[in-house]
């Protein structure tokens, strides 16, 4: 019974052609998605899995104290709230430098746009049912929501140029991390916040590149001539256009 499901499973994996007399077992395109998927999801999964376990725990406060005796009491750098854009100044940067990206400029953005409401909303919706205190006496602290964005945005990243520039792909995983570092460092959040903040936010950009929402939907692809600038203000951020006829 054992071998017949089993078989039953292969044949379900595989797509068989006919060639010369010959038949070739190959793994369908979906299979190989499905699989790829799956793989991707491995360590968002074990982050949030490991956040889920640690959450509340005696280790993660030591741990925060332990920080906060490194770096001092009243230390405070909020380096943090800039630093969770800085995936998307690159990905604009590249492209005006020409550097060959999966998708053109306006589906990274729609991809982009996506994939931070989704990991906004289950962020948000968590801090608000959770309601969990932060380390310096404020509430809504799980899961870090500067975390969250931050690794959206540097999973879009490395979707965008993993193919063709692999340094700057992982590069927004490292100030990603950072973020999250010094929002326990600044005494804002605890480590199974900023692990399940970064779980949620590469599985929520892991989805988005594997479902490919609104793939066919881009008026610009054949438009020429366009300027498409991120830009970051003290307290504000937007996004600068300029189209020439």
């Amino acid at each position: 019974m054992k071998i017949t499901i089993h078989i039953l499973i292969l044949l379900t994996l595989l797509s068989i052609e006919k060639t010369n007399g010959q038949i070739i077992y190959k793994l369908s395109d979906d299979s190989i998605k499905s699989s790829a998927i799956l793989k991707k999801s491995i360590s968002p999964v074990s982050f949030i899995s490991l956040g889920i376990i640690i959450n509340n725990s005696k280790s993660e406060k030591k741990f925060n104290t332990y920080l906060r005796n490194k770096v001092g009491n009243n230390f405070e750098f909020k380096i943090d709230n800039y630093l969770q854009f800085s995936p998307i100044v690159e990905m604009y940067s590249a492209d005006i430098l020409g550097i060959k990206a999966k998708n053109h400029w306006f589906d990274q953005t729609k991809y982009l746009l996506i994939a931070n409401f989704i990991s906004s909303t289950i962020t948000i919706t968590l801090k608000i049912i959770i309601n969990k205190k932060r380390p310096n006496g404020g509430y809504h602290s799980f899961p870090s929501g500067h975390t969250s964005l931050a690794f959206t945005n540097a999973c879009v990243l490395y979707n965008e140029f993993k193919d063709t520039s692999p340094v700057l792909a992982y590069s927004g995983y490292a100030l990603a991390t950072t973020t999250g570092s010094f929002r326990m460092i600044n005494n804002a959040h605890y480590l199974s916040d900023v692990l399940i903040g970064a779980g949620i936010g590469i599985l929520s950009a892991e989805l988005v590149y594997y479902l490919e929402p609104l793939k066919n939907f881009n008026p610009f692809k054949k438009t020429k001539n366009i300027t498409f600038v991120p830009q970051i203000k003290n307290d504000s951020y937007g996004f600068y256009f300029a189209w020439n006829f």
